[in-house]
């Protein structure tokens, strides 16, 4: 079956589009043995996913007609895991049954329920919602499923990881047993398989491409920086690769307004996306990028799934991701329908070995290399300079003239600075970063916690400190400032996590984190004296979300702890745990 032979109304919005070879994905669900019948298939973001399933269950409810008849209780129903790509899905079948007279509402939260209850109640072919929205339509007797004919699950992985396995499957339970069944997924864990068990009926299995595999369109990149200068890489890469639409994801809200705050400080057109904005003001920074008002989006993994942004040219993960199918995800923002793209992680030399994990895992092979340098950038932007449309486009009678006043008043090599000036005046600022070299991370040998009194104690094995510009070397008698955190046993406090957290949180290193001591419902820490005024800065901006790290308040900066002398009176300290206690513990 080729791509045209759809229905042809469909066949003229293809053709209007330009799609003249389909995926992979939409190979597979066009192909005469998948016709009719429920299908569960796996394929990567970006792979043209929502087009293969309009076209797949188009026979499904439009039969062999070109067009529908009257609208009344829906017979599509697709279900999206969020708000964005609900509403991206209801922009792709818009244009895609454009000329079959459809009538397409979406359903999500964060926006006017009253309103979508009335577009329901005037009838509708296909609805397209999120979970929670569409069962509350349900509940309330605003959506009436008794005529679907299909409903299709997309990202249905992220649909069980958001919770809303109850929801699902509420809204399934209540369509009818004889509906046509699509579930959509980009992994499938046992859940999925379950849900696939419970509600299809001999379902057509369908994988395209290797699930570990990158998008064969993303070239790869680990950007090696040193700590603290994230902020300064993310500012050259952007500068580096000039894409019409650029995404930078960050770990959390906090870490996504200082750096949006940063970019537009550096003179980019920027906006953010997380999870703390309202519908409306999501709709308008999506808006503002889409109409080319925005270059950059600073994003949460909220923005990892479903958002589909024009002209993608390159991701930057100014935070590692947590996982390879996060990786994957926010990849895929990039190298959409066919154009090239840029994902490029950041990796502290901290994390080298961290990254190097989620590249194999995820069967990647990265391009390794230092930030790219303010010298660098400068080059390119005089060759950018000959290729801008100032110098390349004709001029015309009005340019010709100011042209000749300007040289009968100025030298040529005057009016030539002039316009390398104006043209420097646009450019966002540039920042000089450093290459921390090639070296990995060394991996120490693990060392036992003690545990003195009723606090657990741990010191990391001594190490050389790397030299980032001002190195504190952490020895065992050394002075250190003590601080606090909020957390201890009764929260699974570990130093295993713990120690990277701090180092995360303020810029530091392994070596200049002294003795952890964990308590029941706090943890404190020892901190390298020379830099402890600094990491009390960096955590009041930058301390993990529902985490609290303050100084103890008889520590002021360079006092630090001497070691007890000998033969002075051992302070009084809680009672020692008993063997049971301790492996309770």
């Amino acid at each position: 079956m080729t791509f045209f032979q759809t229905n042809p109304s469909l066949s003229r919005a293809l053709t209007e589009r330009n799609y003249a070879d389909p995926t992979p994905v939409q190979s597979a669900v066009l192909a005469p043995e998948a016709a009719g019948r429920d299908l569960l298939v796996s394929a990567q973001t970006g792979s043209g996913k929502t087009v293969a399933y309009g076209l797949g269950m188009a026979p499904t409810i439009l039969g062999e007609a070109a067009i529908f008849g009257q609208a009344a209780a829906p017979l599509a129903l697709v279900i999206a895991p969020t708000r964005e790509l609900a509403m991206q899905v209801e922009r792709e079948l818009t244009w895609l049954y454009q000329y079959t007279q459809a009538r397409i509402a979406a359903c999500v939260g964060g926006m006017d329920s009253r309103q979508e209850r009335r577009r329901l109640a005037e009838g509708v072919h296909i609805v397209v919602g999120t979970p929670g929205r569409l069962r509350d339509h349900i509940e309330r007797g605003g959506l009436d499923l008794s005529r679907l004919k299909a409903v299709v699950l997309d990202e249905a992985d992220e649909m069980l990881d958001l919770g809303f396995r109850e929801d699902l499957e509420f809204i399934l339970d209540a369509a009818p047993a004889d509906k046509r069944s699509l579930l959509f997924s980009a992994t499938m864990p046992k859940a999925i398989a379950a849900l696939a068990k419970r509600y299809q009926r001999d379902a057509l299995r369908i994988e395209v491409a290797g699930g570990k595999r990158g998008h064969v369109d993303i070239e790869y990149r680990a950007i090696r920086i040193a700590p603290k200068e994230a902020e300064h890489a993310v500012v050259n890469l952007l500068r580096l690769i000039e894409a019409p639409t650029a995404i930078v994801f960050c770990n959390t809200r906090e870490a996504v307004r200082h750096l949006h705050a940063t970019l537009l400080e550096r003179g980019f057109s920027a906006v953010l996306l997380s999870g703390e904005l309202s519908q409306h003001e999501r709709n308008q920074a999506m808006q503002a990028l889409r109409n080319g008002r925005a270059r950059v989006c600073v994003a949460t993994d909220v923005a990892a799934r479903g958002i589909d942004l024009p002209n993608v040219g390159i991701v930057i993960h100014a935070d590692l991701p947590h996982d390879v199918e996060t990786l994957q995800h926010r990849s895929g923002r990039t190298g959409r329908a066919g154009r090239k793209g840029v994902s490029a992680l950041l990796v502290p030399i901290a994390r080298r070995r961290r990254a190097e994990q989620l590249f194999a895992n995820a069967g990647i092979p990265p391009q390794w290399s230092g930030p790219p340098s303010a010298d660098e950038i400068r080059l390119l932007d005089q060759e950018r300079l000959l290729q801008d449309p100032l110098l390349t486009e004709p001029p015309n009678d009005d340019d010709i003239a100011m042209a000749k006043l300007l040289l009968a008043r100025r030298s040529a090599e005057e009016v030539a600075a002039a316009l390398a000036r104006i043209y420097r005046s646009r450019l966002p600022a540039l920042e000089e970063i450093s290459d921390p070299g090639h070296e990995p991370e060394r991996r120490e040998p693990r060392q036992r916690p003690a545990s003195p009194r009723n606090a657990e104690s741990y010191r990391p094995p001594e190490r050389k400190a790397r030299d980032f510009g001002k190195p504190h070397a952490f020895g065992p008698t050394a002075k250190g400032v003590w601080f606090r955190l909020d957390i201890g046993r009764s929260k699974n406090a570990d130093p295993k996590w713990l120690l990277p957290m701090i180092c995360r949180a303020g810029g530091l290193t392994k070596a200049d984190i002294g003795t952890i001591r964990i308590f029941d419902n706090e943890t404190k820490f020892e901190v390298a004296a020379s830099a402890a005024e600094q990491f009390a800065s960096d955590i009041r901006r930058r301390s993990p979300e529902n985490i609290r790290i303050e100084p103890l308040d008889d520590q002021p900066f360079g006092a630090g702890f001497e070691p007890r002398a000998k033969g002075a009176a051992r302070k009084r300290g809680p009672r020692p745990l008993g063997k049971k206690e301790r492996l309770a513990t």
